[in-house]
């Protein structure tokens, strides 16, 4: 008996001594914080850029370069309250909304297409974090640029007006801080 717990123990403790090959995954989840959320997306978008990271130190120099693509998502929150007045005996229905934010930031894909680390500049996990936050920060320069935040602005103006147009109701839908253009009332 003596003999087969020895063996026994003795099997499932060498391949780990010796070091036989494996991958162990582990998934913890950590919630901090939940709340209710009420958001209308009005405006997605895909941006594909190009992100360059270089460091030189101690004369060494690393660089990479990466291509990124994100989805970009832009809405209105309507936590900050919205303001909406209904008027039935002249059938007028007045939203005013706060303006669109970037609501989310999602990268959809990231590939490295050149590294090169220098002599006496490896890249770190600090580097890896450093393109990371470059990455996000390009996108959303990305969806600046695509002019994002107007867009879902219209949006949501069209949006809703559609969905409120009805029974005879006209419907007025403003941006909070955004002038109201001429003809916009319908």
């Amino acid at each position: 008996m003596l003999f087969l717990i020895a063996g026994y123990c003795t099997v499932r403790t060498i391949p780990g001594l010796i070091g036989r090959g494996g991958t162990t995954v582990t998934h913890d989840v950590v919630v901090q914080r939940m709340r209710a959320v009420a958001k209308l997306v009005s405006s997605e978008a895909t941006a594909r850029d190009v992100v360059v990271y270089e460091n030189t130190r101690y004369g060494s120099r690393k660089r990479t370069l990466v291509v990124v693509t994100g989805r970009l998502l832009a809405g209105i929150n309507l936590g900050t309250n919205p303001s909406v007045r209904i008027d039935h005996a002249t059938k007028r229905i007045a939203v005013e909304l706060p303006p669109a934010e970037l609501i989310g930031v999602e990268v959809l894909n990231l590939r490295t297409y050149d590294e090169r680390a220098g002599l006496w500049n490896p890249f770190t996990a600090e580097d890896r974090d450093a393109i990371q936050r470059q990455v996000r920060a390009q996108l959303v320069q990305a969806g600046s640029d695509m002019n994002l935040l107007e867009h879902a602005n219209r949006s949501a103006v069209e949006l809703l007006r559609t969905m409120l147009s009805q029974d005879g109701y006209t419907v007025e839908v403003r941006i909070r801080g955004q002038a109201v253009p001429a003809g916009a009332d319908r």
